[in-house]
């Protein structure tokens, strides 16, 4: 069972509840988290647990029946987050809603080697460099690895093209010389999975570790493994299936798919799988990579090289440069299907080293005269541009994309500094897809709120007129804002398009008579239009709210302060104090559920502007809540929230916070 103490607890209540403990012959292992300690207590369950649940300084105890404690759900519930920072201080996420690719050579050969490597799988969208710095080889008289020297070359190369670096390790004694090196990330081989006294070494550096299958181990053996780990205190693990050893000899070994999903209802720990070992053969690799994905994987590590057929270890398996830049724009094709995002690395400009008063002068001054970017969906004279001028004045360039989703891939990727993304309208309602996004790009945040009014007009070529339109244009949100102009031309055929920008645009070009576009007047004076009818839309008090996201990929934050983070960054982008809070969160499978959570805004006395419910993507009858609330203007926002949210986690099944930020009121 696990115990999870009060914050306040005494050391003489601890000490009696480990003798209370004791004499019921359960091994115990402390575990010192970031807002909460945990007493992991393994032994035969002899009693019931509310006797140690009314002992002093205990808060509550989860009895888990499986023989994996600290891996298992019921330990857990939800999914785990694995946080590798890389080079640039961007955060590396493993598990939730992102596809990570890792990727690299079987073994560090030479300077040189890890160079391309590097900067080959990085320019096609690897998020972690791997590398085998230390070689487990059959045979004695292979290639065995380049030792410590192969990790400072694995570490230089990551740190050139801004990516964490992976290895593995072999046996306990090398442990310091890769900790010298400043490896990111440890990975257990299969051959190792089962070497106890080196996975309590590795737990106790508390570093993120890769543990792979054994040859031949049961999925139960390889969670018993994993809790070795996480006795020893290592709090991130990340599980990794790399096929195991049957009858079968076409592959190398057979890769066990199912074990993604069945893994997934016993453990919370991210699950990502190793197809180069799996199949042992390259053009095998690419569609087992994909079905990875596809199956549910949290990610893929692949072996790359850019000379296979010279390479001192696995070159058959190992995919040509070529081959991950098709691996990778295939997956983030098929990420939206699942209803994934790929995680990507930030192409920001490096820092601005400053030494000197001067040049801290120059470098304001070189800062101050940098616009940001602001990406929006649609073409020029879109509303979204519009808010962007609003919002930000003349400080911002605006970057135009083709859809909503790829306003959040540019935030993340760094093209772009922040996004306007719409998110309701007073007239039409909700932009739904917008709320789907923020569920599934985790590392997106609300840093903003913006409320635009909008007045729609018909626009059409020179000499256009009513009576001869057959086709109108607009976005979905612009024929539903317009209904009543609508219903008096029946006849007309309504196209949907990208953005109400577009419509206007694609009018111009296709210079007929017949067709025209809803849309801002603005529009015509850009696409050389006229306006047939202005103030079409059926209410004048027709508004738009935007939320303006930004990555929070660079938020150095423990789990107990995501609150002041995030607050941290409203404030810091608006000058002024937040106003407004949004959270996500689904409940669970039990009667009054719903009405548990919406209590918690009720102790708390936070008023809930908006609730919106959304089904969760693959889980039939699951949906998230989107909750909007308003925050009062004293200096406790931070701790009040932090609180809210802490409450809100013990109703709900999965919380998140998207944001506390500074919204505009009308």
């Amino acid at each position: 069972m696990v115990i999870v103490l009060k914050s306040g607890i005494s050391a003489e209540e601890k000490k009696a509840l480990a003798k209370f403990l004791g004499s019921q012959n359960f091994k115990t292992n402390e575990i010192a988290g970031e807002e909460k300690t945990i007493i992991a207590a393994v032994g035969r369950l002899k009693m019931d647990p509310h006797e140690v649940e009314v002992l002093p300084g205990v808060e509550r105890v989860i009895p888990i029946s499986k023989p994996y404690k600290m891996a298992s759900r019921e330990f857990k519930p939800q999914n785990s987050v694995v946080e590798i920072p890389s080079p640039s201080g961007q955060l590396i996420r493993v598990g939730g809603q992102r596809i990570v690719a890792m990727a690299g050579p079987c073994a560090v050969e030479s300077r040189e080697q890890m160079m391309a490597v590097a900067k080959r799988v990085s320019e096609s969208g690897a998020t972690i460099l791997r590398g085998g710095a230390y070689k487990p080889r059959t045979s004695p008289y292979s290639f065995q690895g380049l030792g410590e020297e192969g990790c400072k070359i694995l570490k230089e190369a990551g740190d050139k093209y801004g990516l964490p670096v992976v290895t593995e390790c072999v046996a306990a004694e090398y442990i310091p010389a890769m900790q010298k090196a400043g490896i990111d990330c440890y990975q257990v081989g299969a051959r190792n999975m089962q070497n106890f006294e080196m996975l309590k070494r590795l737990g106790k550096i508390n570093k993120p570790v890769i543990l792979k299958r054994g040859l031949s181990a049961t999925i139960e053996e390889w969670l018993m493994s994993a809790e070795y780990l996480l006795s020893s205190g290592c709090e991130n693990v990340i599980l990794c299936e790399r096929g195991i050893r049957t009858y079968e000899r076409a592959t190398r070994n057979t890769l066990d798919l199912s074990a993604v999903p069945i893994l997934r209802g016993l453990t919370h720990l991210p699950i990502i799988v190793d197809p180069s070992h799996a199949l042992g053969i390259r053009d095998k690799v690419s569609p087992m990579a994909f079905a990875s994905i596809a199956a549910g994987a949290d990610g893929i590590i692949v072996e790359v090289h850019c000379n296979p057929d010279k390479a001192l270890s696995d070159g058959p398996q190992s995919l040509y440069p070529e081959q991950f830049d098709k691996l990778m724009r295939d997956i983030d094709a098929l990420a939206p299907i699942v209803g994934r995002e790929v995680a990507h690395l930030r192409r920001d400009e490096a820092p601005v080293k400053i030494s000197s008063a001067k040049s801290k002068k120059a470098a304001a001054k070189k800062v101050s005269a940098k616009k940001i970017t602001v990406a929006f969906c649609g073409k020029r004279g879109a509303y979204a541009e519009q808010a962007i001028t609003r919002h930000f004045d003349d400080q911002a360039t605006a970057l135009p994309v083709d859809s909503f989703r790829e306003i959040f891939q540019s935030v993340l990727d760094g093209r772009a500094d922040y996004g306007m993304v719409p998110i309701e309208n007073s007239l039409a309602g909700s932009v739904y897809e917008n709320y789907d996004n923020l569920a599934v790009f985790e590392d997106v945040s609300i840093v903003s709120s913006v409320t635009l009014r909008i007045q729609h007009a018909l626009l059409g070529v020179k000499g256009a007129a009513l009576s001869g339109i057959k086709s109108v244009y607009s976005h979905p949100q612009g024929f539903a804002q317009c209904s009543k102009f609508l219903a008096e031309h029946s006849d007309w055929n309504k196209i949907d398009a990208a953005s109400t920008a577009s419509a206007a645009k694609f009018v111009s070009e296709k210079d007929s008579k017949v067709n025209a576009a809803i849309a801002s007047a603005v529009n015509a004076k850009y696409y050389k239009l006229c306006v047939i009818e202005d103030s079409i839309e059926d209410d004048p008090k027709n508004y738009t709210r935007f939320f303006v996201i930004a990555a929070n990929h660079f938020v150095a934050r423990k789990k107990g302060d995501l609150a002041a983070s995030l607050a941290f960054r409203a404030q810091k982008a608006e000058g002024v104090k937040p106003n407004a809070v949004s959270f996500v969160f689904s409940t669970k499978n039990e009667p009054g559920s719903l009405y548990k959570c919406l209590g918690v805004f009720d102790k708390n006395k936070l008023n809930l502007t908006r609730l919106e419910s959304r089904p969760v993507h693959g889980e039939t009858w699951k949906y998230n809540f989107y909750a909007d609330a308003e925050l009062s203007p004293d200096e406790r926002n931070v701790e009040y929230v932090s609180g809210v949210l802490e409450a809100l986690e013990k109703e709900a099944q999965g919380v998140r916070l998207l944001g506390v930020y500074n919204a505009e009121t009308r």
